[in-house]
């Protein structure tokens, strides 16, 4: 571009001499290169291969493709039923695109023109994205695109609010997968680096692609860190402790004191058997367990089995008897306490508060307190997660469980990353097998991955009574051959939701709040579903919202709701002792009754998926 160019006002600075970088220097290397990525391919072809045709896996991915196919023709046939709807749609989005192509080739010619809102987002960071006319005007072909399809989604009359909900989904998830962003020659970053080592990265990636593929025993295992660098008990789950009581389902840690006196009252935590319980430990600088021993707190720890086939049959109420109650019957055994505070987080919540229903019907006062961690226990604004459940879905879910006795881990995993695609599965998609880089080492990421398989009694429950038919809050829930109402729960709940939770959304958190029959304390956290809940108050992060009682519109509560900068964990400290705040002696761990199994974090939490 010449001077007068630029002092004519352009708005792309952009020069011959940055070609340079996408100039091919070396073609016999990348050539060989390439034949070697190539070969890579085919080896992780036949890594997804293999399992299959040996029949070691039943392939279920036509499942989703098929509902998608399905869910998306409702929006092809309402446009392409009238012909003015078709041509409108059409000419709207071919009138964006020669916008785009008009501005294009007068920023290329120096000419001035209106600027673009830049928008936020992170896959387009790169500042051959602004600068490359090429690479600008994918950029703005894309966003152009996405946002002409989600707006047909919302503007199709006629489908129900759970097929335009799936729709929108489905559409999000396809415009993310399609994003220039996740291609060599639409990435101005990777086709750099292609460029420069003569496609070694693509050699790499590919290996790396194999290699996922091989630790997912057929299927891609999409790694997010490096797993070779954290082992549970090692690095992480190092709070003292050792596993007092165990059975089918759960084992039951009891943690060592670090006070010389503990709070009467002992503590219960309840975690969701969906991923592993050290999310609560990860390490003695993040652990909400070893901040609660260091508070005075005797602390009981449920670590769910990772269950088989043998836990086909294991539905909520062996949790809720298996767990929860063989638990509180531990505690009294170790402790010689019948009061204990609970604390669930999210499906454990969920488990707790309906436990609590049932010890309610059935004269159990247990557990004194409960406190609930981005637990939804109303359902009617359970966010993205719905969209995997409705009675077709259900049906074939079930069946392909039955087979197993389980669901494997990855089908969740897989499902709870696609509700953040952007975030969870396509910039690791890039960097693993593109670019060719290792991920670096994460602790959060190691968790996440450590995924862990669903008795298939116990998630048919959860799905079909939680999902499906929200049957907790409409009194229709039965546990143990007990129907349950939350109305019948009295004692002091402390409900903490967190502001930009994608699993448990706050709203749903706070509308559920409502149902209960004692008086709520309702808080918000800053942050997300893990975030927003594992934050330790030295790290002097986020923040957290208090107010009146949970009613009424959310919206409207939060903005009236006060504001405190750090951790919402002493506020929950204060409350717990506003609650039964005496002292007694340290306790031993197991007491004169129980001897150590093992130490912890046990056994049950080392099984692998």
């Amino acid at each position: 571009m010449t001077d007068s160019k630029r002092e004519n006002g352009a708005k792309l600075d952009f020069d011959a001499k940055d070609l340079d970088p996408y100039m091919l220097k070396d073609p016999e290397a990348m050539a060989l290169n390439f034949a070697r990525a190539l070969e890579n391919l085919g080896k992780a072809a036949s890594a997804w291969l293999g399992p299959r045709e040996r029949g070691e896996i039943t392939d279920t991915a036509v499942e989703p493709v098929t509902d998608m196919v399905k869910t998306l023709s409702r929006v092809t046939e309402y446009w392409i039923a009238d012909p003015r709807r078709t041509f409108e749609a059409q000419t709207q989005l071919m009138t964006s695109f020669f916008g785009i192509w008009m501005r294009s080739m007068q920023r290329m010619q120096g000419e001035t023109v209106e600027q673009e809102v830049e928008r936020k987002d992170k896959r387009f960071a790169d500042e051959d994205w602004q600068k490359n006319p090429f690479f600008e005007f994918l950029k703005q072909v894309y966003f152009v695109t996405a946002d002409w399809a989600e707006k047909l989604v919302a503007e199709t009359e006629g489908l129900d609010e759970h097929t335009k909900h799936k729709a929108g989904f489905y559409v999000k998830q396809i415009t993310a997968a399609l994003s220039p962003t996740n291609f060599v020659v639409t990435n101005p970053q990777v086709y750099r680096e292609t460029i420069a080592t003569s496609g070694e990265n693509l050699v790499r990636g590919m290996k790396m692609l194999t290699e996922d593929i091989i630790a997912g025993r057929g299927e891609l295992r999409l790694r997010q860190t490096d797993m070779t660098k954290f082992a549970v008990g090692r690095d992480m789950a190092l709070t003292p402790g050792k596993v007092i009581a165990q059975n089918e389902i759960c084992q039951i840690i009891q943690y060592e004191p670090s006070t010389e006196t503990v709070l009467k009252r002992p503590l219960l935590i309840c975690p969701p058997w969906i991923n592993k319980f050290y999310i609560l430990d990860l390490n003695p600088q993040k652990s909400f367990i070893k901040w609660c021993v260091d508070q005075g707190h005797t602390v009981f720890v449920i670590s769910w089995v990772n269950p088989d086939s043998r836990h086909a049959l294991k539905d909520w109420t062996a949790y809720a008897r298996e767990g929860v109650d063989f638990a509180l019957e531990t505690i009294e055994k170790a402790t010689g306490e019948k009061e204990v505070n609970a604390i669930g987080y999210c499906v454990g919540g969920t488990l707790l508060a309906a436990t609590l229903a049932l010890h309610a019907r059935e004269k159990n006062k247990r557990i004194k307190s409960a406190t609930l961690f981005t637990t939804q226990v109303d359902f009617t604004h359970a966010g993205d997660l719905k969209v995997f459940v409705d009675e077709e879905q259900l049906q074939a879910l079930e069946a392909h469980m039955q087979e197993l006795g389980y669901l494997d881990g990855s089908r969740m995993s897989t499902a709870f990353n696609m509700l953040r695609a952007g975030e969870l599965i396509w910039p690791y998609f890039v960097n693993n097998y593109l670019k060719g880089q290792e991920p670096l080492p994460f602790d959060l990421l190691f968790w996440n991955a450590d995924s862990t398989r669903m008795a298939a009694a116990n998630h048919a429950f959860y799905l079909r009574n939680c999902y499906l038919r929200n049957a907790l809050t409409k009194d229709e829930m039965i546990l143990d051959g007990k129907t349950l109402s939350l109305k019948d729960v009295k004692i002091p709940i402390y409900n903490l939701a967190t502001r930009e939770d994608h699993i448990a959304p706050a709203k749903s958190v706070f509308v559920g709040s409502q149902y209960f029959g004692g008086k709520v304390q309702f808080v918000v956290a800053g942050s997300g579903h893990i975030a927003g809940v594992v934050n330790p108050p030295d790290k002097h992060k986020y923040q957290f919202w208090t107010g009146g009682p949970a009613k009424g519109d959310y919206d409207a509560w939060l903005t009236k709701a006060k504001e405190t900068a750090g951790s919402w964990w002493p506020h929950w400290h204060g409350w717990i002792e506003s609650q039964a705040g005496e002292h007694v002696a340290a306790r031993k761990v197991g007491g004169a009754a129980l001897n150590a199994i093992e130490e912890a974090p046990g056994s049950y939490v080392m099984a692998r998926s």
